[in-house]
């Protein structure tokens, strides 16, 4: 299949002002909408279903066709001069991103980068085509864990391809927002970008939120003395770079963006938009900052307040210890005094006839003196040694 050759960027016309943000806006019955079925939304798709979820050519901002495979998308875009693709991907297999790389000319970097996942954020861009890779994140707060979807985007001068390798981002919500705003989708390929980077930068808020709940969970524990705490500063700290990783980049993304606004003719409004969704970039990276070095802030007091724990114990175990001492210096002292009266009536308990004094009228009151000699001697001695 040749390659198709791309249109160059037509002119928008002027539209009326937006609201800021495209996913704030209170949602509506589809079919109220002209041109917008309301089944035309890309639904979210299970766990073991690939391919293409959702395939869709727009005019004007309006849906004008549904093709139910790649073909017959190729075939309803070369029938509408202005018209503009969006097809959405699940996993899907590599045969399926080698007829869209033909078709639309995609690099064959990106296109390996799309089949193989685990992709950092980034920005590239190859001629005319941009090639995006984003994390959105979903916050589970039962389980305190951050969960991360990969996402991969194809953007031409007239076409998208979202290529998913997880259940989040929830790109039907996205469709169905430009579905029901023909002018903002009429702004051309940059308004669907837009509108998924604002989706994903404000899945953001929840998952800061609920991080920063669990440090304010985390501070009471520290200061009631949880054993667990340690553990659930590291656990959540990692939880807090990983996040870090996903969002950070996005800064630098929305600056490449910035920069080719003057060269590739991005439309005034869009250009809005976007330097609003890097505002709010800007703010999640600066409470995830925050976050970040709250734990580390936590951490430090927490191993300050174990130290001072086990120096407390320390003490009490070397004051348990000296009154042990003592106790055991008072017992060795006795037990010296008790042992110098046993010593002379054991010699002279045995009775031998030629043992001297045996026969010496004075010889027991001598022994009796003579122990309590030894006896107050040995007291005196330790008395003074402060072991009585």
């Amino acid at each position: 299949m040749s390659v198709r050759r791309h249109r160059p960027l037509r002119a928008l016309r002027p539209l009326r002002p937006l609201p800021l943000a495209v996913g704030r806006r209170p949602a509506s019955d589809p079919s109220a909408t002209p041109g917008v079925r309301p089944d035309a939304v890309e639904p979210a798709a299970p766990v073991g279903l690939h391919g293409v979820v959702d395939s869709a050519v727009y005019d004007q901002g309006r849906r004008v066709a549904s093709p139910g495979s790649l073909v017959q998308t190729y075939r309803s875009l070369r029938e509408h001069e202005d018209g503009l693709a969006w097809i959405g991907l699940y996993r899907p297999d590599a045969s399926e991103l080698a007829s869209l790389a033909a078709e639309f000319g995609l690099h064959e970097l990106a296109v390996e980068d799309a089949i193989q996942a685990h992709q950092r954020p980034k920005l590239e861009r190859y001629g005319d085509t941009l090639f995006v890779v984003l994390r959105a994140a979903t916050y589970d707060d039962a389980a305190e864990e951050v969960g991360f979807g990969e996402l991969h985007v194809f953007l031409g001068q007239d076409f998208v391809v979202t290529v998913r390798h997880s259940q989040s981002p929830d790109l039907s919500s996205v469709r169905s927002r430009l579905e029901q705003d023909p002018e903002l989708l009429a702004r051309g390929t940059e308004a669907v970008l837009y509108a998924i980077l604002d989706a994903v930068v404000d899945g953001y808020a929840p998952v800061v939120a609920g991080l920063e709940n669990d440090i304010d969970e985390i501070e009471s524990q520290v200061f009631r003395g949880d054993p667990e705490v340690s553990r659930r500063i590291y656990e959540l700290s990692q939880e807090v770079v990983e996040f870090q990783r996903a969002g950070s980049p996005l800064a630098a993304i929305l600056a490449g963006l910035t920069a080719g606004f003057d060269k590739y003719g991005v439309d005034v409004e869009l250009q809005r938009y976007l330097r609003d969704v890097a505002d709010h970039v800007t703010h999640v990276n600066e409470r995830i900052e925050g976050a970040r070095q709250s734990l580390r802030d936590i951490l430090t007091v927490n191993a300050t307040l174990v130290a001072q724990r086990q120096n407390e114990e320390m003490r009490a175990l070397t004051v348990a210890s000296y009154a042990q001492n003592e106790e055991v210096k008072k017992i060795s002292a006795w037990a010296a005094i008790l042992f110098a009266p046993t010593l002379v009536g054991t010699i002279y308990g045995m009775n031998f006839q030629d043992m001297p004094e045996l026969g010496w009228a004075w010889g027991y009151p001598f022994a009796l003196v003579l122990m309590g000699v030894v006896c107050g001697t040995l007291w005196a001695v330790f008395r003074r040694r402060g072991w009585l």
